[in-house]
């Protein structure tokens, strides 16, 4: 899941090497902090927060197939 995240992430932004995915476990389940450059937060967000919750969508979606709950933060 963690590789997913920083794939599209990365994808998204315009500094790539400045995008981070750290995996805390928790007792719901795991959450992934995508940490990106501050002038890239707008794009990973998007207008109205689409992109961020597509984001949220598929990976809700690959965390249902494999029978584990995780959640996107995104932290600044």
């Amino acid at each position: 899941m963690k590789d997913f995240v920083e794939f599209v992430a990365k994808g998204l932004v315009d500094k790539p090497e400045d995008v981070q995915v750290v995996e805390v476990e928790g007792e719901q389940g795991a959450v992934l902090e995508l940490r990106v450059a501050k002038e890239d937060l707008g794009k990973v967000i998007g207008k109205q927060g689409r992109t961020a919750r597509a984001l949220r969508t598929l990976l809700g979606a690959a965390s249902s197939k494999a029978h584990r709950r995780v959640m996107l933060e995104i932290v600044e």
